[in-house]
């Protein structure tokens, strides 16, 4: 799924995208995944350091790097920009993160989970079994890896963050949670700009039928690496 977006993606933006292996839960719990992606970011630091080589890698600007992430990636964007704050990765730079549809919830269901349609990429049970099985043994969707702005989060004004773009879709049930993330952001004077593709749910530009054959899906991805591309460009 993720091939056809990324790969149009890194055409559009002239960029190298950089695929993180991720060890998968149940055997392995959050913040598992959180680790995998600051390690993939030490990695880097060690070719920009010139200790390790990766020919595939001779190009790339280690001074412009981003984080990108979809649903419970987007997650992860944010807690390993946050980690990524508290360390010196120099000569690397973190010049932004990329929050797409980010799987920001709470323990009590939003308005927008009740109201909104459900789609092929995310269901009310979806979010329950899959969160079940990721978050730590004992943890509700309160805990601050899903629910970064509640009451068990660090305050976002705590943390260093480079530039975010936030990406939603205005008929994704998690879209409440997101803008309370997003507002949470401007009140900490966090840099942080919103782009909301209208019209479409949860991950829409996975769906590579729809994009084929829907006009309006696929206007709704191009306005989406559009966006994408002048941050980047502007970071």
């Amino acid at each position: 799924m993720y091939y056809q977006i990324y790969t149009k993606l890194s055409r559009s933006t002239n960029a190298i995208v950089i695929s993180v292996y991720q060890r998968l839960a149940p055997e392995h719990r959050l913040p598992a995944a959180i680790e995998d992606g600051y390690s993939a970011l030490l990695w880097l630091r060690s070719l920009a350091q010139g200790e390790q080589n990766e020919p595939l890698l001779s190009h790339a600007d280690y001074n412009r790097v981003f984080l990108i992430g979809d649903s419970s990636g987007g997650n992860i964007v944010h807690h390993v920009a946050a980690q990524s704050g508290t360390a010196d990765l120099s000569p690397l730079r973190l010049a932004g993160g990329i929050p797409i549809h980010p799987g920001f919830v709470r323990a009590e269901r939003s308005k927008s989970q009740l109201e909104q349609p459900q789609s092929p990429f995310l269901t009310l049970d979806m979010v329950d079994k899959f969160l079940g099985l990721a978050l730590p043994v004992g943890s509700t969707k309160d805990h601050p890896i899903t629910c970064p702005i509640g009451p068990e989060a660090q305050p976002l004004g705590n943390l260093k963050l480079p530039p975010f773009l936030l990406c939603i879709a205005s008929r994704d049930l998690i879209i409440d949670t997101q803008m309370e993330y997003f507002e949470a952001m401007k009140k900490a004077n966090k840099d942080v700009e919103l782009l909301i593709n209208e019209g479409v749910t949860h991950s829409f530009y996975l769906n590579k039928i729809a994009v084929d054959t829907d006009p309006e899906t696929d206007a709704e991805t191009e306005r989406l690496i559009a966006g994408i591309k002048q941050f980047i460009k502007n970071h």
